[in-house]
């Protein structure tokens, strides 16, 4: 079925598996508005830490980049998913306010709260209430395209942070390392995840039919990758309106390895999914390797995903597009178009009532 492109195209009325393919254009389109982006000349970027705020696909952006940069930065990043700021937060902390649309009701609050304390803010957004808040407080706004679902926004909502963090000296530099990840995003895409490759040299098409009909757990290491896991699980949530668990190693030894014992009827019926890095730190890689023997031993199958590429930029994103993947394929196995979310319209059509 997932080699049929007229199957595909029957449930995929929305057509997320363009947005997916060109991905890797997005993120091209997303470092050249980042490069572009200049702070003006009289804001101050001095500051003690770095607090971003975000939710859904521009929550997973930051934490992301607070995964990415954590070896390497200067200062300590944050990220912020609730209405107000944590106490610390003052006129000596950066605040980034990335809201997709504009009109994320918790980004909104927590942007008036960061405002209200003096502290320093940029915004990341494709308009809506933030863009016009900006305006109005002349806080510097970087803009990117709209249009998109927002968790189809990654490269918007990453990459011209990430440049950010570079430009007022956090970081080094990542243009090399940017440029280097696209190419392996499209190198991946035209030889083991894109539709046109076939089924049986399809990596993303074999882990989609492995975890049809079943609940997936979704494992990490806690250095680079804690944030892959978080991704994956809400693609699968909203793509293939699926829903997954996910925890680190090496926490999930210490508690969770000992819940595989019940309820019986749900293990049944669950694989385990372990996104796995060449930078894992060498325990945990070990903690994985023995934890994978115990769920072989109670006939629990599990499933490894490995990064490609040599830099760790790449590597981040290999994993994440195999997931965005995958998420698609088992949304056509699950008969369903994977870019209506439903619910959330919902939900926030009810919160507008009050």
């Amino acid at each position: 079925m997932l080699d049929d492109l007229k199957a595909i195209e029957k449930y995929d009325a929305s057509d997320m598996l363009e947005l997916i393919e060109s991905f890797p254009e997005q993120c091209q389109d997303a470092k050249h508005i980042g490069g572009e982006f200049e702070l003006p000349k009289n804001f101050n970027t001095n500051c003690k830490n770095i607090v971003c705020i975000g939710l859904g696909g521009s929550g997973i952006g930051a934490d992301i980049g607070r995964s990415y940069v954590a070896d390497d930065a200067k200062i300590p990043l944050f990220v912020n998913r609730n209405y107000t700021l944590p106490n610390f937060v003052d006129e000596d902390t950066l605040v980034v306010a990335s809201s997709y649309s504009g009109n994320t009701e918790e980004v909104l609050s927590a942007y008036r709260d960061a405002r209200d304390r003096g502290s320093k803010i940029i915004v990341i957004t494709s308009g809506g209430k933030l863009e016009k808040s900006a305006q109005i407080d002349e806080a510097p706004c970087i803009k990117i395209p709209a249009g998109f679902p927002p968790r189809c926004a990654l490269g918007y909502s990453f990459f011209p942070l990430l440049i950010l963090l570079s430009k007022i000296g956090i970081i080094k530099d990542q243009s090399l390392l940017i440029d280097d990840a696209i190419r392996v995003l499209r190198k991946i895409k035209n030889s083991r995840l894109g539709c046109k490759v076939k089924y049986k040299d399809n990596q993303a098409k074999r882990i989609a039919s492995e975890i049809y009909g079943k609940l997936p757990v979704i494992y990490a290491g806690q250095d680079h990758v804690d944030s892959i896991a978080t991704r994956w699980r809400g693609q699968l949530a909203e793509n293939s309106k699926t829903l997954a668990s996910s925890h680190l190693f090496p926490e999930m030894n210490h508690n969770e390895v000992v819940g595989w014992e019940n309820p019986k009827t749900i293990l049944r019926n669950s694989i385990v999914i372990m996104l796995r890095d060449a930078a894992d730190h060498p325990r945990i890689s070990k903690r994985m390797d023995i934890t994978r023997n115990i769920f072989k031993k109670d006939r629990i199958k599990v499933i490894e995903v490995r990064s490609f590429g040599k830099e760790l930029l790449a590597r981040i994103f290999s994993l994440i597009y195999i997931g965005d993947f995958v998420s698609f394929y088992l949304a056509i196995l699950n008969g369903i178009d994977p870019t209506p979310v439903e619910r959330v319209a919902y939900l926030k059509k009810e919160l507008c009532k009050s």
